[in-house]
This record gives structure tokens, sequence and C-alpha cells, in this order.
């Protein structure tokens, strides 16, 4: 208790002792104590319930008259009501001051934002630039059902997966399909979710022009690259014995630029492509191939071991989606853990059950990525080691096209590393991309089954 409010209530009490010891002395003096002493107390509460009928009266009219003077505890209590309104108020008008500045920068920003429930999806609030972008009008669209509203761009399913939506980046607006948007959804509260919709047209515009620009320059590059590699193949060695070193580093180069322009073509094929096929993808044969092409570039340096968990657990899955797709990504993961795992190394296919799903994950004990790469890992030409890429004949598109090979599959890639232990790449594959497999599966051909079985070549 405050050292103001201890004295005011002793002084209270003070009070209320020497009236009740001025009632019996004035009972004793008349012949009647009892009954003076309990006048008097029925006074002292009678007057204590009328201040507090003046509190009560002060708090319901909510006004602001400042509190009565005096130093009793009912003049303290009034101080103290008083001072806390004048706190709450005070508090009152900040808070309404700044959703006044939140909601005024909401409105004046560029992107479409929208309030939505999370239960039933409708509309609470929304700015202007959602009207630009989203076509919502105020008052009609508040209250109502967001999906509805924009039933042209089929989002329910998408606000459905509510916090696993993936956003969504190139998508049609609904006022005009030429503006291209990119929508994310971001769960905010229990109840309360925010749909930010941002206008992408120029960078999509932008972003196919470099794309085409890309696959122009890498169409061009193929007729000089295939002249000049040509007339490499005529020049014979023999002829000159001085320039025999000359002759293999000029054809070493020129493979290793036709190499680059055709991941180059391929990745830009894989952008502009919209869709998989839904092809089964035999998993069995896959993984035979695999180690086929593990066993060629490693050339018995190095252990590969195949490892398929869903043909172990009794329940052998396939693939859905395009076989020559899906092998071009898992080839370059397994090509990569062959060129950056040392000698003596061992690299793993794993094919495993993962939930209602399927992973394919590529280890190896390799040279390990340093953590701060990791997000730039897939992006085109980011190399984390660029003399021992080039060492290695990469081309720095490898993982830039698995991404978006998963990506067109609805997969997506995970990468865990640490350096001097290894590294383990895995595409991790939705359900609607798994299938049981067909009983002629089970068992691989000949050729495949002596693939897995075979031990490894000699150097």
């Amino acid at each position: 208790m405050p050292p103001r409010a201890r004295q005011t209530w002793t002084r209270t009490l003070g009070q209320l002792a020497a009236i009740l010891g001025g009632a019996v002395v004035v009972g004793l003096i008349v012949g009647y104590p009892w009954p003076v002493v309990t006048l008097a107390a029925l006074g002292i509460v009678a007057w204590h319930y009328a201040r507090l009928h003046g509190v009560l009266a002060r708090l319901s009219a909510g006004g602001r008259v400042p509190p009565p003077e005096g130093d009793g505890v009912w003049n303290e209590l009034d101080r103290l009501l008083h001072r806390s309104q004048s706190d709450v108020r005070a508090r009152k008008r900040r808070l309404v001051a700044m959703l006044r500045a939140y909601r005024a920068a909401a409105m004046a920003l560029p992107d479409a934002v929208v309030v939505i429930e999370r239960n039933s999806q409708r509309v609470q609030w929304f700015n202007p630039a959602a009207t630009t972008l989203l076509g919502l009008r105020y008052p009609r669209d508040t209250g109502a059902p967001l999906g509805e509203r924009l039933h042209s761009m089929s989002l329910s399913r998408w606000l459905a997966a509510g916090r696993n939506a993936e956003p969504l980046q190139d998508t049609p607006s609904p006022v005009d399909a030429t503006t291209r948007l990119s929508l994310r959804l971001i769960p905010y509260s229990e109840e309360l979710w925010l749909l930010v919709a941002r206008d992408v047209t120029k960078l999509m515009r932008l972003e196919h022009m470099r794309r085409d620009f890309v696959a122009n320059v890498s169409h061009e590059l193929r007729t000089p690259l295939t002249v000049v590699h040509g007339y490499l193949d005529l020049l014979d060695p023999a002829d000159q014995p001085e320039w025999a070193p000359m002759l293999a580093e000029m054809q070493r180069q020129s493979q290793r630029m036709t190499q680059l322009v055709e991941d180059l073509l391929t990745l830009s094929r894989l952008e502009a492509q919209e869709g998989v096929v839904d092809d089964p993808v035999s998993m069995a044969s896959m993984l035979a191939t695999l180690r086929r092409e593990a066993e060629a570039l490693s050339q018995g340096r190095h252990r590969i071991v195949i490892d398929d968990r869903t043909l172990a657990a009794g329940a052998p899955l396939d693939l859905r989606g395009s076989t020559k797709e899906l092998h071009s990504a898992f080839s370059n993961l397994v090509s990569n853990a062959v060129r950056y795992t040392p000698a003596e190394g061992t690299i793993t296919v794993r094919f495993a059950p993962e939930g209602d799903g399927a992973v394919l994950a590529v280890n190896d004990t390799g040279y390990g990525i340093p953590a701060a790469h990791l997000p730039r890992i897939t992006e085109r030409f980011y190399r984390v080691s660029t003399s021992r890429s080039r060492e290695s004949g990469g081309t720095g598109l490898g993982l830039a096209i698995v991404k978006h090979v998963l990506n067109l599959h609805g997969a997506r890639l995970s990468i865990d590393s640490e350096v001097g232990q290894g590294s383990t790449f895995a595409g991790h594959f939705p359900a609607d991309r798994v299938l049981p497999r067909d009983d002629h599966d089970l068992f691989p051909a000949p050729a495949e089954a002596e693939s897995l079985d075979a031990p490894l070549p000699k150097p």
C-alpha cells in the first residue's frame, strides 16, 4: 500500500475510533451507553453508504469531474479512481491513434491486403488496393466468403490449406487477366488470416524476357559450338605432337560449353513448362539405372548403396510423373555426390515412404557445404567452391534443374549438410505423386538385378 493511502487509512480509523469513543462518553453521561453507541455506528454506516453511492454515481456517469477535496479514505479512493480513469483514457487515445496509423498505412499499401476469418473464410476488411487487384467492393463484399467472391481464381482449396498453403507466384487477376498476382496467406492470430496480393506483372514480364533471351542465345550458340567441336575432332594430335595438350584442352572446354548450353536449354524448357505428365515411373528401374550411372562415373572409387525401403517395408511404391525429367533430376543429384566425394567414400541412394508420400534422398560422405551457402545453393551458376566445381566439370545448373523438376511434380527439395561430414539432398513427394508398385516391378529385370547386387568394378 502506498504511504499516502496508508496514512489516509490510519487517519480514517482514528476518526472512527474517536467518534465511537465520544459516543461511549455521551452514553455514559446520559445513562444509555449502548443505544448511543448504536446510533453513532448507524450514522457512520449511513455516511459511508452515502459516500459509496457518490463514488458509484461518478463511475456510472463516466464523467471527468475532478474528485472532491479532502483527506479521508473515500477522498483517496476518489482520487485513485479518477487517476485510473485518466490513465485508461490516455491509453485508449494512444491505441486509437496507433490503430488509425496502422490502418492508414494498410490503406496506402500498393499491395492488396484482405483480413479474413479462419473458419468461415469471410472477409472482415480490405484496403483500396484489393478493389484494384482483386475486384472486392465495399460494403458489398464485407462479410462475404472470399472463395465465392474470387471464384474465378479457384482459391477454395488453397485457402483450406491454411498454414500449409504455399505462396501462389503467378496468378491472373480477376479484374484483368493480363495482370499477374503473387498471393500469400499469413495466419497472424487464432481467428484471423491475412491475404496479401502483389502485382508481379512487370517481374513476370522481365522473367519471361530473361528466359527467352537465355533460350535464344543458347540455341544460337549450338551451331558455332558444333562447328568448333567438329573441326577439333578432325585435327589429329599425331600430326603435331606439340599441339596435343592444347587440342585436348580445347576439346575439353568445348565439350564443357556444349554441356552448359544443353543445361541452359533444359532449364529454359522446364521454366516454360506448366505441368508434367502423370505416367507411372518405375522406381525399381530408376534405382538400378542410377546405380549403373554412379558406378560408371565413380570408376570404383566409391561405395554405391541403393536402399529401397519401400520394398523392405512390404509396400513397394512408384512415383507418378515424367520418367525422363525425374531421371534427369535424380541423375544430377547422384553425379554431384560422386564428383564431390573423395575416393573411398560412400554414396547412398535411399527411396522410402514418408507419411502418405515418399522421399528419394542421395547421401554422400563428401566435403559438405557450409551453412552460409545452403540458402543459395540452388541458384543458377552459384558455386560453393569455384575451383572445385570447374575441376569436377560441373556447370552450376544441376541443382537449379533439380529444383525446377521437383517443383513441376509438386515436390520440394531439402538440403542437409555439414562440413567434413557430407550432404543429403532429398526430394519429398506428396501423396498424389505416389502409387503402389505393379507386381512386375517388384523384381528388377535380369540386367538390373545384376547391377543391384554385383560388386563394385575396379578402377
